[in-house]
């Protein structure tokens, strides 16, 4: 079939931002009826050793350390927004202004008012949008949510959410922007919790009702040195300001649909590394994942009997986007493999016009019920979380 050239820019080449460019060189190996084939044209970064990693290793045809020159380029049809929450909603709206379609990471923007100001600008320009909530393409989420749609569980009782992570575990990691309230808005709120939210209500549906609390856990950071620094530096020593943001956060939720349950997100956990996880529980049965294990599903089906109890379900072909990455069960799919998922919904959305990606109207949806978490945490008691008004509405 014939192809499509697609041109891409990508405005920041951190980790994430190499990663999406790395997915849009794999994307039409794993998806080969696409109609549209992404041809890398210019990357902005504010750092020369980006840039030269962005144009040698990574094949971009030209670099800038302006993320406007990415939005004027004529040749550019798509952009991949992985910049620092601060700048989510300048650089989106730019993009969606030009008439350009984007990809941009959670949790777009540092409060709801940037969500709302970029799933506007993306619906008054008609643009298609993907948001980076990779983890509703595993294998074994899929097979979840087949389950529960399918009724298999019966009708779903209570859930617990979770995204436990250890990144900022360490008290002499730098003071980065992650922990800066003009600069990243809320803490693992907008960070963590907004991944596990979006999981729970892809798989059950909207929260409606919240009561949460929050805890700074690391009071203190010290400050980084001179040039560019991340949370992952180490500084012994030297002085130190404080951490403005949560490191950790739990919440009772109630669902649209009558479920219950809890959720909870920490930054500072020391054990677990990256456990995003869910238990859903239903009069039927019940299901449970783990990130950490991403390839397995532990189910239970049914009440009774001898063999009672869960039984461990691998990951395979049937199950979501697992073939077009592996042919038989039992090999392990990867990360990286979850966001040449999601670069091939951006690009079918692109191609087809229907919105097919995790939309930024969908991320407005998820900082809904954190930013309500976070009022929830400030009074003590249950709050509802606002319906997001459809973009365009006017409010």
């Amino acid at each position: 079939m014939s192809t499509t050239e697609l041109g891409v820019g990508l405005i920041s080449v951190g980790w994430m931002g190499k990663l999406h460019s790395r997915s849009y060189d794999r994307v039409n190996y794993h998806y080969p009826e696409l109609g549209l084939r992404p041809r890398l044209i210019i990357a902005a970064d504010v750092l020369a050793e980006q840039r030269d990693f962005a144009r040698d290793a990574l094949g971009y045809e030209q670099v800038t350390g302006d993320w406007r020159e990415v939005v004027a380029h004529p040749g550019v049809q798509a952009v991949s927004i992985t910049a620092p929450n601060y700048l989510h909603r300048e650089i989106a709206s730019a993009v969606a202004a030009a008439g350009k379609h984007f990809w941009i990471e959670k949790p777009v923007g540092r409060t709801t008012d940037d969500a709302v100001a970029v799933a506007d600008a993306a619906e008054a320009a008609g643009v298609r949008t993907a948001v980076g909530f990779n983890y509703r393409h595993a294998p074994s989420v899929a097979h979840a949510r087949d389950l529960i749609t399918t009724g298999q569980l019966g009708r779903i009782t209570h859930v617990r959410g979770r995204f436990l992570n250890d990144y900022a575990a360490e008290p002499n990691g730098a003071l980065s922007w992650r922990f800066q309230r003009d600069r990243a808005g809320l803490g693992v709120l907008g960070d963590l919790m907004t991944h596990a939210v979006d999981l729970l209500q892809y798989l059950l549906g909207p929260i409606t009702d919240v009561s949460a609390l929050t805890s700074i856990m690391i009071p203190e950071r010290p400050l980084p040195g001179a040039g560019p620094s991340t949370h992952f530096a180490v500084i012994e020593g030297g002085p130190t300001a404080p951490v403005e943001n949560e490191d950790y956060a739990a919440g009772l939720l109630r669902f649209a649909g009558g479920p219950v349950g809890t959720v909870e997100a920490s930054r500072v956990t020391v054990g677990p590394r990256c456990q995003i996880g869910f238990e859903i529980y239903g009069t039927e049965g019940s299901v449970a994942w783990d990130f950490e294990r991403m390839n397995e599903l532990a189910v239970c089906l049914g009440r009774g009997g001898p063999d009672h109890g869960y039984r461990t379900v691998l990951a395979g072909p049937g199950h979501g986007e697992y073939a077009r990455f592996q042919p038989g069960p039992a090999i392990s799919m990867s990360y990286d493999d979850l966001k040449v998922v999601e670069a091939a919904l951006f690009l079918k959305s692109i191609e087809t016009g229907e919105q097919l990606a995790p939309s930024v109207a969908e991320a407005l949806t998820a900082s809904h019920v954190v930013a309500t978490m976070a009022r929830s945490a400030e009074n003590g008691g249950w709050l509802p979380v606002p319906a997001a008004v459809p973009a365009g509405a006017g409010r």
